[in-house]
């Protein structure tokens, strides 16, 4: 039995005896709260003799004292308007051209077969739908990118200074320098970082251990929206500072997704935001794939390559690529199913959205089991989290965390930011979202937006993405010796690059060897087009200690030697058969020559 009607509220009246218009009635209650009161038409009918029954019957009736009665889309959208983030549909009713028509339309269509919206509703929704609420899946959410960022940080935090230090491959206060003798003044835009301050190796290595420090106190909840502005701050800082080796698409999606966990209040807009970058970053891997004409993924046979020749592959890519090559077509097919289709019903009702999340988490399982891209999956995970709502999560967490966690569901940070300022400035990053979206798929944009882009380019808020958009077919790699005689070569092992043949792939992600990664994408080219490559053969020869931390093994452990040279070789997996017989996971042909032997005073001038 309904309530009666409460006086001095607006009343929204409903068919009582319709399953469609209970259920979703149920839903505005829960959205409008005590704003607005509902009663069925049967029982209040009598109150309004002015209003005919047939209107009653036919649509919903939105009855506010001193205003005229509303019915249909507009009543629906009055009710809506009572709660919160919900007005703007309203304000596009009123003033949108064309929006009334299309709503009214819509309505009418709804209304004369409700009873198939309703099958549709319980197909989608549930029986109840219920509004989505956010306050656990938002603290999941930051504390899984407080999660991403402590491993990023630590990660690079023991690479630092043989990557970027004074005696780095590549000392960030070199790069800072030469920078802002070719930009001037314009370089601190192009390059924001802290570390134009100072770029000491102490600032480096205190860089990573803060940002760490403040991950554990965002993992904890602490001044979130504070902490989560440092943390971008200093990611950025190394990231701009880090040259080739902070370049991957996983720093910019860091960097992207943190920048919008400064704004993870629940709601609405903010929500949808973070959706949007997972749709972004998820349609793009997969149009990417066949808008770059490769025929590796036209003709479904990457997978026949994939396992055997990216960066990194783990134990696990050996059997992956064991498996038949009918077997690797169709999982091809359902990598294209999964990037191209599945995002879309990141924008669908409850149901098929709670179904996209489970596909797309069990998606980068499947790639973390048989390849170690570093904190890649874990980012798109934590993305993916907000697919997910508070209801669904309450089933998977502890009473107490879940009372906890909703307890401290307010604001984030310091301060509540100017609402107006606040959905502005998130607003403008979607539509230049949209300009670097369409710039990936359909080209040249024009150019006051492409001047946008750019201006926003250095920052990474807003970024494209594409992982392996062309399939590499072949395993090229780069075999670093060391001489003190010219005569006799010794190997320097990289920790998990392939070196030695017997050795097993190796178990890395999240962490990220980045000197072994970055030597992947130089064998792909020749030295010239890596000029990093020539700095890291001078450290080699100097015995830079920093340098030296990052490798496995130095064949000169009592002094650096003579003489410097790279082979480079082929590398292929072995067969069940070449594996059983002596052990080798791969075997490996040489191809000739990637750097002559040289040696320290003639490697300035290389030939």
């Amino acid at each position: 039995m309904e309530k009666s009607p409460v006086a001095g509220l607006p009343l929204l009246v409903y068919d009582g005896e319709c399953s469609f218009c209970v259920a979703w009635v149920g839903y505005w209650k829960r959205l409008t709260g005590d704003r607005v009161d509902y009663a069925p038409y049967q029982e209040v009918a009598e109150s309004f003799p002015e209003i005919p029954q047939e209107n009653f019957r036919n649509a919903v009736q939105w009855i506010r004292p001193g205003e005229r009665v509303a019915s249909g889309a507009e009543a629906a959208l009055r009710a809506l308007a009572c709660a919160p983030d919900r007005a703007w549909m309203l304000w596009l009713y009123q003033r949108a051209p064309g929006f009334a028509a299309a709503a009214e339309w819509g309505y009418r269509l709804v209304a004369d077969h409700r009873p198939l919206f309703y099958r549709l509703t319980k197909l989608l929704w549930g029986p109840q739908p219920e509004p989505a609420q956010h306050f656990l899946t938002s603290r999941l959410f930051l504390k899984a990118i407080g999660l991403v960022y402590f491993t990023a940080f630590t990660s690079l935090g023991v690479q630092v200074g043989g990557l970027i230090g004074s005696r780095g491959v590549l000392p960030a206060a070199e790069f800072l320098r030469e920078a802002h003798q070719q930009y001037g003044s314009t370089a601190y835009l192009q390059i924001p970082t802290l570390f134009w301050l100072d770029s000491r190796d102490w600032l480096l290595q205190g860089s990573c251990v803060a940002g760490a420090v403040l991950s554990l106190i965002l993992i904890l909840g602490l001044a979130e929206r504070l902490v989560c502005g440092l943390l971008f701050v200093l990611y950025l800082s190394l990231v701009s500072a880090g040259q080739v080796f902070l370049s991957f698409q996983w720093d910019a999606l860091l960097l992207e997704s943190g920048f919008l966990a400064l704004f993870l209040k629940p709601s609405l807009l903010r929500v949808w935001l973070i959706r949007w970058l997972l749709f972004r970053l998820l349609f793009l891997s997969g149009a990417m794939k066949l808008w770059s004409g490769d025929a590796a993924w036209r003709d479904f046979t990457a997978l026949l390559y994939h396992y055997e020749t990216q960066p990194l592959p783990t134990p696990l890519a050996w059997y992956a690529h064991q498996l038949p090559g009918a077997f690797q077509k169709a999982s091809v097919a359902v990598l294209f199913l999964i990037e191209l289709a599945a995002p879309f019903l990141i924008f669908t009702p409850r149901r098929p959205r709670l179904l996209a999340a489970g596909v797309l988490i069990g998606f980068q399982a499947l790639i973390f089991l048989t390849g170690n891209y570093t904190f890649f999956n874990f980012v798109t995970i934590a993305l993916c989290l907000l697919l997910l709502d508070d209801a669904f999560l309450r089933r998977l967490l502890p009473a107490w965390v879940a009372a906890r966690w909703t307890s401290r569901s307010g604001t984030p940070g310091w301060s509540r930011w100017p609402r107006l300022a606040e959905v502005i400035l998130l607003g403008s990053l979607l539509l230049m979202s949209c300009f670097q979206l369409w710039q990936s798929l359909l080209g040249p944009l024009p150019r006051p937006a492409r001047r946008a882009l750019a201006l926003l380019a250095p920052f990474q808020i807003v970024n494209t993405y594409g992982l392996f958009s062309v399939m590499t077919t072949w395993r090229p790699e780069i075999v670093m010796e060391g001489s003190r005689d010219g005569s006799a070569w010794l190997e320097y092992e990289f920790p998990h690059k392939p070196g030695q043949v017997k050795r097993r792939p190796s178990w890395v992600a999240p962490h990220q060897p980045r000197l072994d990664w970055q030597l992947w994408f130089a064998a792909l080219e020749n030295y010239r087009e890596n000029p990093w490559f020539v700095s890291l053969l001078v450290r080699l020869l100097e015995g830079s200690p920093e340098v030296l931390a990052l490798l496995e093994k130095n064949p000169f452990p009592s002094a650096p030697p003579r003489y410097a040279r790279a082979q480079l070789y082929q590398y292929r997996f072995t067969d069940r058969a070449g594996k059983s017989k002596d052990g080798s996971w791969w075997r490996r042909e040489l191809k000739g020559e990637y750097f002559p032997a040289v040696s320290l005073p003639a490697i300035v001038a290389p030939p």
